[in-house]
């Protein structure tokens, strides 16, 4: 692997901001069908809206007031980044290609805090509340999502359709065309629903996508 290819991850995990153009073919996923592995660093895209996954330090002002969770219309936002990682208890290891059905966790790249939700009422809707919360050594069941592929898929790629099931509630991660009045640069609600819908689809875009292990 290049040299700027851990440059680019020593900057991502320190939290610093790197500028999309300066990822390089050899660190990120510059082609379609690009297996996405456990330690990848990536951003999804909400498929419809194409607003990308993001959190910052900011609380809800409503039900569990933990970290929000938003979809947010810049592509280039370092508030957007996710770690893609196993099950604490799992054998799999840094590399390792992800299968369909997996349960995995995702950790938000700059708070270190952990995609979760859980029965409280998102702010504008009143579907399920999807917050960031807990931290390194602190993750429990409702970090746990089931990774679900669109179509024939075996294992996930960059170029796949998929949903994330919430294992704890059952639902779905999802988002729509209702933005925030409060909140800056018109960042929509992400909630969780307990339906297939067609907002429920969500595809990996930029990132730094690490090599399955033993492959060169």
């Amino acid at each position: 692997m290049s040299l700027s290819f851990f440059a680019l991850a020593l900057f991502l995990y320190l939290g610093l901001d790197v500028p999309e153009a300066s990822f390089s073919p050899a660190s990120a996923a510059a082609s379609e069908g690009v297996k996405i592995t456990y330690g990848s660093v990536i951003k999804l895209m909400h498929e419809r809206t194409k607003f990308r996954l993001h959190s910052h330090e900011v609380p809800y002002g409503s039900g569990s007031g933990q970290q929000s969770v938003t979809g947010f219309p810049n592509v280039d936002d370092s508030n957007s980044y996710w770690i893609v990682k196993p099950l604490p208890d799992s054998s799999a290891k840094q590399g390792d290609s992800i299968p369909n059905g997996t349960i995995i966790r995702l950790q938000h790249m700059r708070t270190r805090k952990w995609l979760h939700s859980h029965l409280h009422a998102s702010p504008i809707t009143g579907n399920m509340e999807i917050s960031c919360f807990g931290g390194d050594g602190e993750s429990d069941t409702g970090d746990y999502w089931r990774l679900e592929i669109e179509g024939n898929g075996k294992s996930w790629r960059q170029d796949q359709r998929v949903r994330l099931r919430h294992v704890d509630t059952g639902g779905y991660l999802h988002s729509h065309d209702k933005k925030y009045s409060r909140i800056a640069g018109g960042q929509q609600e992400v909630c969780g629903v307990r339906e297939k819908r067609p907002d429920n689809i969500w595809l990996a875009a930029e990132g730094v996508y690490l090599p399955v292990n033993g492959s060169k």
